[in-house]
């Protein structure tokens, strides 16, 4: 069993595919985000395949794959079989915005991905592409259908929510769940790359967004679906859907995180806020031998801290430099 020094067991873990995305959502990256990796400095398939078989003998057994926007990546659904066919990996997820998924929600799932988390911050169509600025609602709601055709499932919906953005739409979200096997999850607002958005001003609380969303009745965690992130789930009574809260910097997650993450660029991050990490990648590049790379792991999993900092940057107006799409969220 893989554990960090705290003692944590760290079976998981968020695979970057790409920096690159379809979208510019305000929170996430500048309108004019030009700045992306070399195409060449990504991981090749092979390059990630041997990775995460690694990985996958010190006990990592559930991988989420991320970006940017994993499915701009050419020969996804070939990368994913790939993958379900790593000896010790147990379940694929994915993170998405929707746009492409559409068509590709069936061939991803034969490829062996069991569920589907789907970014959607309004359900008005004139503000849903405000905020993504490139963004058609329709196109997201529909890749939703897809998603529960294809059998994926859960199939989680990923809410940011910020003042004067989205928070007067909770109780529409919430509503979605009432008819639909839909898990709404709402994202407290993180300090995190040079995009200008997060304030304290913008940042709505878990206690604030529980409040708008009742009435509400915590769930058992036995009863809670499928996953392995951090948000607690609620559900409105007679529902068929729950109610998911990130709270990163309200209602701290770290004491039982279990998740690493590695970059498109091929580094391994021990926490989300963290500045640095190991260079699998340039490893690999040297020649490096597997048992080398399982120890350049080990040592990165030592690394990760027994907390973040979020909080404290966010009292002095400071957040990590990187972009949620260089770290993969």
């Amino acid at each position: 069993m893989l554990t960090d020094s705290f003692n944590r067991k760290i079976d998981y873990l968020r695979l970057s595919l790409t920096d690159r995305c379809n979208l510019r959502c305000v929170y996430c990256m500048p309108k004019d985000m030009t700045s992306f990796g070399p195409r060449e400095e990504m991981l090749s398939d092979a390059e990630i395949l041997k990775l995460l078989s690694c990985f996958a003998q010190l006990g990592i057994s559930k991988i989420r794959i991320t970006g940017g926007e994993p499915l701009v990546r050419e020969g996804i659904v070939s990368l994913v079989r790939e993958i379900s066919g790593i000896r010790g990996i147990q379940d694929i997820s994915l993170s998405t915005n929707g746009l492409l998924l559409d068509k590709m929600a069936l061939d991803l799932t034969r490829a062996g991905l069991k569920r589907v988390n789907i970014s959607l911050d309004s359900l008005n169509a004139e503000k849903f592409n405000q905020i993504t600025r490139y963004g058609k609602l329709e196109t997201v709601l529909s890749a939703i259908e897809s998603a529960l055709s294809a059998g994926l499932a859960p199939v989680k919906l990923n809410v940011v929510v910020a003042r004067g953005m989205n928070d007067d739409e909770i109780a529409d979200f919430v509503k979605l769940t009432k008819k639909n096997p839909l898990h709404v999850r709402f994202i407290e607002l993180m300090p995190m790359g040079e995009t200008g958005f997060f304030s304290k001003e913008k940042w709505v609380s878990m206690n604030e967004i529980l409040q708008k969303a009742q009435p509400l009745e915590e769930m058992e965690k036995e009863d809670w679906p499928r996953g392995e992130g951090p948000a607690r789930y609620f559900r409105r009574p007679g529902a068929r859907g729950t109610i998911g809260v990130i709270s990163a910097l309200s209602c701290g997650f770290c004491s039982s995180c279990n998740r690493m993450r590695l970059s498109s660029q091929g580094v391994l991050v021990p926490c989300l806020d963290a500045a640095e990490g190991t260079d699998l990648k340039a490893l690999l590049r040297s020649g490096t031998s597997s048992r080398e790379l399982k120890e350049a792991i080990l040592f990165t999993v030592q690394q990760k801290p027994e907390r973040h900092h979020m909080l404290e940057k966010a009292a002095v107006n400071s957040s990590n430099p990187r972009q949620m799409c260089q770290i993969g969220g």
